[in-house]
């Protein structure tokens, strides 16, 4: 069922397919910088804040004091000469502005750092590069002799536990210094250390080793020196999260401006191959289908297909893309908090499932109790003076409550589910939330887990749950929308059983308005018996051929066969020579002028309608007036102001059914056709018009074939020809005065109409 809206959607994407790349670049660049913020919110918590802007990694400056220490807890040659390679000694300042680096200080900086320290220093401004493994080499040479530094600076605070190293820094207390073995112990200890702690313990030595220089500055110096540094992290990574804010903004600008792109254009040429497709429908078609239903699937269920179409460029595609992001650097992040996200998604998972399971079914039941309501709504409107007339007022209300009863629980029952479903979801995500900070809270009191990382870790936990949320947020419109495509791939997948040959041939000039049956037969689909049997009769140029017999003879059905609306079961039907099977629909129909059994009038004027065969706009205006005076509405025009102006509502509802009538009339007399049925097009006028038009049509139909159906003997007794039909056979032709004679049938229905003088 779904075969042809995909293949139709592949179409539309293929012709789109700028706009769908420009959308999943625009959603790329989203994600991107959607996922870049919380990393940014956890350096300025962590460096920022807890570090004073000091920059975890190789440190950008090395007291000489502290170079000296960690060149003597160095063991290996070679970091000592790799740190000599990436750190060159510097003055820093002198206490009598000049260049006397006794009185002064001395440091050694990272090379290729530019790094300006001043008396009047406002901020440590660091610029230049060194490789990414340079820099994490530098961290592992440095990190056990810093760390070890860091505990025995300050083994004073460590008796109660209280500083960073909490229990560790109080057993390194109590190691006697003057015991050769005290420093293998220590670094021994310091390596058995998870990674994360040590890491933190090195950034504070740096921290505490930038203060520590500046101290002979002056203690203010020093502070504002770090608040500084601070500020400066800060403001330089809260303005890189704007600019992400900002992009993050334009690529979903961008996204959503190309996905109502897309979606709209899909939405038309879906409603344009639903409508081309109908167009094409023959009579056993249709009846595969309500009026209801067709305008149903045409608006309703298209605009639900659109709108998923819409939601799946924006969200569906998008949610992916995100969720991935966001695990990966979750998984990057190497917690331990990674089971939370495990449990969270499990259980959003398994609702999706339950939710899914239970609404797909409902979902196929409530388009069909729209049809089912639209059906019984536009009869209750459509016949609103019969239901009067009876006064079956409450019999109709209540059908339509019944009808409406049956929706509302259906809906209710949807809605129901989804006003838990939402709730559950959000008391998943929150209780995640609390979850992760619970567990978070433990592994940051035993140092292996920062602040700023636990925000992280929470903005990317968020950020899965809600690509999850919005896959949730599919899977409720997405069942929907595939029982939409499926209905309206049961029309576009339906195969008119009218089609055109693959080589159309032509109609014989020399046989133009010759109309002729050979032993046709037809039969319904589904139907036991055929509703015609054996037809077979001639109609020429210049001849007016009538067919009447009783209700369900098969008049109809008779005249459906010239215009090709079905195909003959047995036999042919030719229209100038050729089967009507043989030559393209669109010929056929131009050489005929078609007056239907109940008259159609569109919205416009009468001008319109009558002109309504006219596909080049080539028709004149005294062509239409004259189609209207054979058709006797001269008097009708006369009495309204505005003429053939005159404006015709939906359907002709302000008109009556004889006014009707011969509007139809005029539009099939304004087209000049070859061939003019008539299917009892006659039966509203009055016996007065009926007469004149009658009258007139006989000069106008001069040269062309005419064949009309009727009810009323009085309206075919003049035809030159007159084929009576009884259950779908012929039981006579001839003229009136020759059927009266030898066919009982006419003969019972001409004294059922006339009186005996009539017949005499």
């Amino acid at each position: 069922m779904m075969v042809y809206p995909m293949k139709h959607i592949g179409k539309i994407l293929a012709k789109d397919w700028l706009a769908i790349v420009a959308i999943v670049l625009a959603l790329v660049i989203q994600a991107y910088a959607e996922l870049s913020l919380p990393q940014y919110t956890s350096d300025i918590v962590n460096t920022g804040i807890q570090q004073s802007g000091v920059v975890p990694g190789a440190p950008q400056l090395i007291s000489a004091d502290s170079w000296n220490r960690i060149y003597f807890l160095l063991d290996n040659d070679d970091d000592r000469a790799f740190l000599d390679s990436m750190y060159t000694k510097q003055t820093l300042w002198t206490t009598d502005g000049d260049a006397d680096t006794s009185d002064g200080g001395e440091a050694y900086l990272l090379r290729d750092k530019d790094t300006y320290f001043a008396k009047e220093f406002t901020a440590l401004h660091i610029t230049g590069e060194v490789t990414d493994d340079n820099n994490n080499r530098i961290a592992d040479i440095l990190r056990t002799p810093q760390v070890l530094l860091y505990f025995m600076d300050n083994a004073a605070n460590f008796s109660s536990g209280s500083d960073l190293g909490g229990d560790m820094g109080a057993e390194f207390s109590t190691l006697d210094p003057r015991d050769p073995n005290t420093l293998v112990i220590i670094k021994e200890k310091i390596d058995s250390i998870d990674t994360a702690i040590t890491s933190q313990l090195a950034q504070e030595f740096v921290k505490s080793d930038i203060e520590n220089t500046f101290r002979d500055i002056g203690a203010e110096e020093s502070t504002t020196l770090l608040r500084d540094m601070s500020s400066a992290y800060i403001l330089h990574a809260g303005l890189i999260m704007v600019a992400f804010a900002f992009i993050a903004m334009a690529a979903s600008g961008v996204n959503t401006f190309f996905a109502a792109k897309v979606g709209s254009r899909f939405a038309r040429d879906l409603r344009k191959a639903v409508f081309t497709k109908v167009l094409s429908f023959g009579s056993r078609e249709y009846d595969s289908f309500s009026s209801a239903s067709l305008i149903t699937r045409s608006t309703n269920d298209i605009r639900q297909v659109q709108m998923t179409s819409i939601m799946f460029l924006r969200m569906l595609l998008y949610a992916p893309i995100v969720g991935v992001g966001a695990l990966s650097k979750v998984l990057r992040q190497d917690t331990e908090l990674s089971w939370v996200i495990v449990v969270s998604v499990g259980t959003l998972l398994g609702l999706v499932i339950v939710m899914f399971l239970a609404a797909l079914p409902k979902f196929k039941i409530i388009q069909k109790l729209v049809d089912k309501l639209n059906l019984i709504s536009r009869e209750i409107i459509n016949g609103i003076p019969v239901i009067r007339a009876f006064a079956r007022e409450e019999h109709e209300k209540k059908r339509f409550e019944a009808a409406n009863l049956d929706l509302t629980k259906v809906s209710l029952f949807i809605n129901k589910a989804m006003s838990l479903m939402f709730p559950i979801m959000m008391l998943i995500m929150n209780g995640t939330g609390v979850l992760i900070i619970w567990a978070g809270a433990g592994y940051i009191d035993t140092g292996t887990l920062k602040v700023g990382d636990l925000m992280a870790f929470i903005s990317y936990a968020m950020q899965i749950l809600m690509a999850f949320l919005m896959i949730s947020m599919m899977s409720i419109v997405l069942p929907r929308a595939m029982i939409a495509a499926g209905r309206i791939a049961e029309i576009l997948n339906k195969e008119p059983s009218v089609h055109d040959p693959a080589s159309p041939s032509e109609f014989d000039k020399n046989l133009r308005g010759t109309v002729e049956f050979n032993n046709v037969s037809f039969k319904y689909d589904g139907a036991e018996e055929n509703a015609l049997t054996d037809i077979s009769f001639k109609s020429k140029p210049g001849e007016i051929t009538a067919i009447i017999g009783s209700t369900g003879s098969g008049k109809t059905t008779l005249v459906g066969l010239i215009l090709r609306f079905f195909d003959t079961t047995e036999g042919s039907v030719l229209v100038d020579g050729a089967d009507v099977r043989t030559v393209s629909q669109k010929s056929l129909r131009e050489k005929i002028g078609y007056v239907s059994q109940k008259a159609v009038l569109f919205s416009g004027t009468l001008a319109t309608n009558i002109a309504y065969s006219d596909h080049n706009g080539e028709m004149t205006d005294d062509e239409v007036t004259e189609a209207a005076k054979t058709a006797q509405l001269t008097g009708f025009i006369a009495e309204n102001e505005d003429g053939l102006e005159y404006e015709v509502s939906q359907a002709g509802s302000n008109l009556s059914g004889g006014q009707k009538q011969r509007v139809s009339i005029a539009r099939a007399l304004a087209k000049n056709p070859e061939v003019y049925i008539f299917d009892d097009s006659f039966s509203a006028l009055d016996y007065k018009t009926d007469t004149a038009l009658r009258k007139a049509l006989r000069s106008k139909l001069d040269g062309a074939t005419a064949i009309i159906i009727a009810q009323r003997i009085g309206t075919v007794i003049n035809a030159d020809r007159i084929v009576v039909l009884n259950e779908g056979r012929v039981v006579g032709i001839g003229k009136h005065s020759e059927l009266m004679v030898k066919c009982d049938v006419y003969r019972d229905i001409a004294k059922s109409q006339l009186s005996s003088a009539e017949l005499a």
